[in-house]
């Protein structure tokens, strides 16, 4: 949607093309007729492309680059970055997005709270199942288990994603392999399981999980929830939700009976597993729910209370778990991360926090889905702001709400029907459009040189003979009551709070 700027704020060239953009083949499809596979663009090269930015080749010389995890960890260190270069990730990402870093980390954070006293605060990172690494905490699981008879548990690797290796247990018997023998060693923390040439002549790493056999249901399918967040910074954390997520269900009926184990269909909702599952009505709907449809369903069938609490936990899950790693993650100016979460809702419309994705698939399977991932990416364009439109006080953007900044949660105004913007209604388009003109009126108020700084501050590509100047001034503030886009959003102070006072000497 950045053809309202381009539209509406007239500057002499358009930034756009000045832009240069690098772009990794993200997608693997199978090739026709063969056992292998290709790698191929996805939707984010459509995003780019459509922008009016031009590809480009070269090492270094580009604004961004769309790149995969492995140029992250084995070229980044390597080479100088401008100012005004960004890439797609930080370099230590695994910290949140491993599933053995992640448990690692919400756990040291809810420790370090309750020996301070902090209790309530504590309580916030209790919200994934009960998990173990194996074959490292292999004799802690055993003791769990123990007091569990019967119970399920689920096996997932470290390492891998989309659904791959997973598989359900309730016997100590279907762990002998993960049992450590006695001259096993563990792996280093945060070294890349894939690295590791010890962890190769061991069993693979993985982390056991008990299973939630209670899930929320609908229409007796068991589903869970693809949320997309935008992180710009660490420091200060800078955390941007997108409306725009969505539900993915299975495409059997759920059943947690012991002789169903292994149907895994009925357990995982991974796309890749569901679109293996031969249904008219998969490729008909991709199995999948908008996020809007969700929440009118729980408002319908629980009430607006139930629904806004249950909304309100999942936007604490994705900062809870974002300032578990903050003073772990390697802050970059260049970087930034669209992090996919995957929430699970139990009876009790808890939300549990399954895992994040460093890299959640841009590959569309329906139109809705195609649609909805190229307005998510937009969007991150557009909220990253390489042309320079914004002024950077701007609450929302497109279908990105901004959630959290250096302390403050954001949330919507003191008696909103709606407790967070999370499932709400998408108005990107007409939210983009009027922004797109109070910025007009911004540059059209006769303040030239403010239009002049703007055009500026767009650094350009390699063969652009114009000067360069890498930061924008300070623009005109866009005052949000002037155009209509007030929302006096409430804001709440959700970390450091204070910590308790030493007891007084008796």
């Amino acid at each position: 949607m950045s053809e309202y700027f381009r539209r509406l704020v007239k500057r002499d060239p358009p930034p756009a093309a000045l832009i240069r953009f690098r772009c990794a083949k993200l997608h693997r499809a199978s090739a026709p007729g063969a056992d292998t596979s290709v790698s191929e663009y996805n939707t984010i090269y459509d995003v780019l492309r459509a922008r009016g930015w031009k590809e480009t080749d070269v090492d270094t010389e580009w604004h961004i680059f769309w790149a995969d995890k492995d140029w992250i960890h084995g070229m980044f260190d390597k080479i100088h970055l401008d100012p005004h270069q960004h890439v797609n990730h930080f370099l230590n990402h695994q910290e949140l997005c491993r599933k053995d870093l992640l448990v690692k980390n919400m756990k040291r954070m809810r420790r370090q709270l309750e020996k301070e006293g902090r209790a309530d605060e504590a309580n916030k990172y209790n919200v994934y199942p009960v998990t173990f690494v194996v074959p490292m905490e292999y004799n802690m699981f055993v003791e769990e288990f123990k007091k569990h008879l019967g119970s399920t548990w689920i096996m997932k690797p470290v390492g891998r994603s989309q659904g791959a290796g997973i598989f359900l247990v309730n016997k100590l018997a279907q762990l002998q392999q993960w049992r450590p023998a006695h001259n096993w060693k563990p792996p280093k923390d945060g070294k890349d399981v894939d690295d590791d040439a010890e962890v190769k002549e061991g069993p693979e790493i993985y982390v056991v999980q008990k299973y939630l056999d209670d899930p929320l249901l609908v229409g007796g399918k068991k589903f869970d929830i693809r949320l997309y967040v935008l992180v710009v910074s660490y420091q200060p954390l800078t955390i941007y939700m997108h409306r725009g997520g969505f539900c993915r269900f299975s495409m059997s009926r759920y059943s947690n009976d012991l002789s169903n184990m292994k149907d895994l269909g009925s357990h995982l909702t991974n796309v890749a597993v569901q679109k293996n599952s031969g249904k008219a009505a998969y490729k008909r709907t991709g199995a999948k729910w908008d996020m809007h449809r969700f929440k009118s369903y729980i408002v319908n069938v629980a009430g607006v209370e139930t629904a806004n609490s249950m909304m309100e936990d999942i936007e604490s899950i994705v900062i809870h778990s974002l300032l578990s790693v903050q003073k772990v993650m390697i802050n970059d100016k260049h970087c930034f991360e669209l992090y996919g979460y995957d929430i699970l809702i139990d009876i009790h419309y808890k939300p549990w926090l399954l895992e994040v994705n460093a890299s959640p698939s841009l590959t569309a399977n329906t139109t809705a889905d195609y649609d909805m991932k190229y307005g998510l990416l937009d969007d991150t364009m557009s909220l990253l702001d390489f042309e320079k439109y914004l002024t950077g006080s701007e609450l929302q953007i497109g279908g990105f709400d901004l959630l959290y900044r250096d302390g403050l949660r954001y949330a919507p105004p003191e008696g909103s029907v709606n407790a967070s913007y999370l499932g709400c209604a998408n108005n990107r388009g007409r939210q983009l459009e009027r922004l797109a003109k109070v910025r007009a009126m911004d540059f059209a108020s006769g303040n030239a040189s403010a239009l002049a700084a703007a055009a500026a501050a767009v650094v350009p590509g390699p063969g652009d003979k114009r000067a360069s100047v890498v930061a924008a001034p300070a623009l005109p503030v866009c005052l949000w009551e002037a155009s209509g886009l007030e929302r006096a959003p409430r804001t709440v102070r959700v970390f450091p709070t204070p910590a308790p006072p030493p007891p007084a000497a008796k």
